[in-house]
């Protein structure tokens, strides 16, 4: 009686499962992510210093989809037996270390850009690159570079080493590698977002005050006028929105309806509210991103001997791109464009 086709394929110990998912995640990160790029650098409304950042965090997951996870899938394939040379293993696991790390750094300086432009924002350049952001950029790799060189230094290379086994051999190391790329700019990076939204929510308090101030200032000036001679040249003293209010309105509600005229018209009018929706949907879609980093990297960062973990972490790669799709309205048409435009 012959055995099935499959196992005549494959041998015994071969993780047929793993090679499946392990090249679909590899096609949907590259395909996902060169169109991030494709998007930021051809569509111009995305053009901005926020997304370029978007893009360096879409190079370190391309670059894990291609250096890292064909190893690392193969590895799989063979049951997590490593038949290749330990050369190899050490490049395998400098990249690894290099680009998990640069997507973090990348998130953490995304997270510093971000807390900058809303902290200063009459000094800070929305639409193009500056030396500050250049040097933020740049550190982000150096940094990922300097974390992972010690492998290629020849940390790895031990006596009676299994060469059966790919890993990183020394666990001093592993703890210093997971202290720089995980332990250290996570805290840092949520502490920006948390004073970030802080921020940005007694800036709208303080925006809707003013703005209450001002119609209780134009009401008075409407009552005091009331008793004069009505001059028919003169425009009313109040936009039509707040004179069509009802009566029994709350304030609230009234601020409402003027907080959305008044934020409508100053994007239509251009200026510095030109951007507005642009830099509220980025505000949306970046907490995000951090959310899903850190749901996927943090069980690998504290268990590492897991292979179950890492294949999470590596599936955040290919996250990225959809949380775009979904949350931000100018990547989702540039997708659709650009794939319908292919499809045809």
């Amino acid at each position: 009686r012959s055995a099935p086709f499959s196992s005549r394929i494959f041998p015994r110990g071969h993780n047929v499962p793993a090679l499946v998912f392990g090249v679909l995640l590899i096609i949907v990160i590259t395909c996902g992510n060169v169109l991030v790029c494709l998007s930021v650098f051809m569509e111009r409304a995305l053009k901005t210093t926020t997304n370029y950042f978007i893009v360096s965090l879409a190079v370190a997951d391309l670059m894990l989809a291609v250096l890292v996870l064909p190893l690392f899938v193969y590895s799989e394939f063979e049951d997590g037996v490593w038949t290749l040379s330990t050369t190899l293993c050490d490049c395998l696991m400098t990249m690894d270390v290099m680009l998990c790390t640069a997507s973090i750094f990348n998130l953490c300086a995304i997270s510093v850009d971000r807390f900058i432009a809303v902290s200063i924002p009459l000094t800070y350049n929305r639409k193009h690159v500056d030396t500050r952001q250049v040097l933020l950029l740049s550190a982000t790799w150096i940094l990922a570079l300097a974390v992972a060189s010690p492998i290629m230094f020849g940390l790895n290379a031990i006596p009676n080493r299994d060469p059966g086994e790919c890993k990183l051999e020394n666990n001093d190391y592993v703890v210093y590698s997971s202290v720089c790329s995980f332990f250290i700019p996570c805290p840092i990076m949520l502490l920006l977002y948390c004073a970030m939204f802080r921020g940005l929510r007694r800036w709208e308090e303080s925006r809707k005050a003013k703005l209450r101030n001002s119609i209780q200032a134009c009401r008075k000036l409407q009552e005091a006028a009331a008793g004069l001679p009505p001059l028919a040249s003169l425009p009313p003293l109040l936009p039509p929105i707040i004179e069509r209010e009802p009566a029994d309105s709350g304030p609230e509600g009234s601020m409402d309806k003027v907080w959305r005229k008044s934020s409508s018209t100053t994007i239509r009018g251009g200026g510095r509210g030109e951007d507005q929706q642009p830099r509220e949907e980025a505000m949306k879609v970046l907490p995000v991103v951090v959310g899903c980093f850190l749901f996927c990297w943090t069980p690998f960062f504290v268990l590492h001997t897991m292979r179950v973990v890492t294949w999470l972490g590596y599936v955040n790669s290919a996250l990225n791109p959809i949380i775009y799709t979904i949350f931000n309205t100018e990547f989702r048409n540039f997708f659709k464009k650009f794939l319908g435009r292919c499809c045809s």
